[in-house]
């Protein structure tokens, strides 16, 4: 069902609504974030909510029998021989998160509408490259890193703001170490070879826009390289090539690659797969940028790295309509799988949706900065929806926006979509829900409804 509120009915809403005296969100504000114990002192950067805390006690991903679990393990049992991290604390500061991968400061992913702080210090991890440094430092040479990662972001069925990431790393010493990569090469490309995969891979090792660092070797460069990509693609053989393959039955599975960009790796690639008709990308990957290693206090080693996220490759393999639903706690999921096993999803009911229109008046950039708020930002409104409504909201989309000629203000309209993944929801719920956050974005973001 679709329904436009009128402001009038708006404003009589949040005036008489019993809403009033039912708490989805508090907005009270405490002078430090407690976790597990541990305070830390809010300051004109924190951000995060407790909408985005509570699911920090989860850990999808250790647990055996759920989608992200056993997608871990799978991975795992591929790099049988690389050490397995999957505890590391998802609080780091924003040395570990930005500065010692090589962001500069005027990257997005630094920004408040992007990231969740804790404080100016300290934040949950965006990216489990954040443990990268440490690790190396560690000496530890071969790894796999599994953890639940945090970003800001839009609201609709493959966008959630908590995801699980997988880092993987394969650093060696010197050329004994690059004579070792040359011999696991030989035997990896004979087995893909044998196998049912053609890999279209232009990229080489290396070009003018996707270049081998100044410090490495080219020779060397090449040989790690090889050795990414010849891993990945026995890891995606491992996935994808089995019983969920990506072609018909005796057709082969297709891979290809894709030069990339990113500040921690050169050069840098992405890897898809086509799967059901679509190209999916995978995973982003490259060779370690020397200066993280030398941060680490290991400049005599180099390697390669790779990330991916786990959700991506779940919702396809298992086939999840919904991210939402990997949250879920109905036994209706959770029942449906089993460790070590690819278990297709098999819906168990279908909701119907109930759409709420919100329209409203964004502050100039004036009245921001008169009432000592950040701008407006689509982020922020998502942020906002979802720390009343949880995920009781699927989707949230601009619908219309203009630019009052005179005045110069700007306008917008959002559709908000409605629908729980367990129960019906009433009409009269969903107003009751509406009436919160339009009142928590007209509190927070000091818009004026229309």
């Amino acid at each position: 069902m679709s329904t436009t509120i009128t402001s009038t009915r708006l404003l009589l809403r949040l005036l008489s609504s019993p809403s009033s005296k039912r708490c989805y969100y508090s907005t009270k504000q405490q002078s430090h974030y407690n976790i597990n114990g541990t305070l830390y002192p809010k300051d004109n950067w924190s951000n995060a909510t407790p909408t985005i805390l509570e699911k920090l006690q989860r850990k999808l991903h250790l647990d055996p029998k759920h989608p992200i679990g056993i997608l871990r393990t799978l991975i795992e049992s591929h790099f049988n021989t690389f050490q397995h991290l999957n505890s590391l604390s998802p609080i780091v500061t924003v040395k570990q998160n930005f500065d010692d991968l090589g962001f500069p400061s005027d990257h997005p992913g630094r920004s408040l509408t992007d990231s969740y702080y804790l404080n100016k210090t300290h934040m949950l991890r965006t990216h489990t490259s954040a443990h990268e440094v440490e690790t190396f430092a560690r000496g530890v040479d071969r790894f796999l890193l599994t953890a639940d990662v945090y970003r800001r972001d839009e609201i609709d069925r493959s966008h959630y703001p908590v995801f699980h990431q997988m880092e993987g790393a394969c650093i060696v010493s010197g050329k004994p170490g690059i004579e070792k990569l040359k011999a696991e090469n030989e035997v990896m490309r004979k087995e893909l070879q044998r196998a049912n995969i053609v890999i279209d891979d232009p990229t080489g090792s290396g070009s003018d826009t996707n270049p081998v660092q100044d410090e490495h070797d080219p020779g060397d460069s090449a040989v790690i390289s090889e050795h990414l990509k010849n891993s990945l693609n026995s890891l995606v053989l491992h996935l994808f090539g089995g019983g969920v393959n990506s072609a018909k039955e005796g057709e082969p599975l297709q891979v290809r690659w894709i030069e990339a960009t990113f500040p921690w790796t050169s050069p840098s690639f992405e890897v898809e797969v086509l799967y059901e008709g679509k190209w999916l990308e995978i995973l982003g990957c490259g060779v370690v940028r020397q200066d993280t290693l030398n941060r680490s206090g290991v400049p005599e080693k180099l390697g390669w790295a790779f990330g991916l996220g786990l959700e991506r490759i779940a919702m396809v393999l298992f086939n999840v309509p919904d991210i939402r639903l990997f949250w879920s706690l109905d036994p209706r999921f959770l029942s449906q799988f089993q460790l070590g096993s690819i278990t297709p999803f098999k819906p168990y009911s279908k909701y119907p949706p109930c759409y709420k229109d919100f329209s409203f008046w964004i502050p100039t950039k004036e009245e921001n900065e008169r009432a000592g708020r950040m701008q407006f930002h689509e982020n922020d409104f998502c942020e906002a929806v979802r720390d009343v409504a949880g995920d009781l909201v699927e989707g949230v989309q601009l619908i219309d926006e203009f630019v009052h000629a005179k005045t110069n203000r700007r306008s917008v309209c959002y559709r908000l979509n409605y629908r729980s993944m367990d129960r019906s929801l009433s009409n009269e719920e969903v107003n009751e829900i509406q009436d919160k956050v339009i009142e928590e974005v007209v509190e927070r973001m000091g818009v004026e409804v229309r």
